[in-house]
């Protein structure tokens, strides 16, 4: 199952972008789904992850900000993102993680915080 991820862009500081992750296929075979993200200069920096039972988790530099979900009659997972800030600046990388534990990552989208 191939992901892609789309939606990135240049917002303000406080607006809000949503980032779509579309699979290719079904994405029930995927125990957990998830983003990182890269700054630049920086290490892959995870984000937040959902299980296939939507229990979900956050970084504490997103919590309360960002809101990731999942369809899987759409096969697509989202990261809906609110208040964003400049240092939320990086490419965002999706993934799903099957239940054997591999992971399958889709290309980055980028996302610019910038007045």
């Amino acid at each position: 199952v191939q992901l892609q991820a789309f939606g990135g862009g240049l917002v303000q500081p406080g607006g809000s972008l949503r980032l779509s992750c579309a699979a290719s296929g079904s994405i029930s075979s995927f125990s957990v789904m998830g983003w990182y993200r890269q700054a630049p200069g920086k290490g892959r920096e995870w984000v937040a992850d959902i299980t296939s039972g939507g229990s979900t988790r956050n970084s504490d530099s997103v919590k309360g900000r960002f809101t990731i979900s999942r369809d899987n009659a759409k096969s697509t997972l989202y990261l809906q993102m609110n208040s964003l800030k400049p240092e939320d600046t990086a490419v965002y990388y999706c993934f799903g993680q099957t239940f054997s534990a591999e992971r399958n990552w889709g290309q980055g989208t980028q996302v610019t915080v910038s007045s």
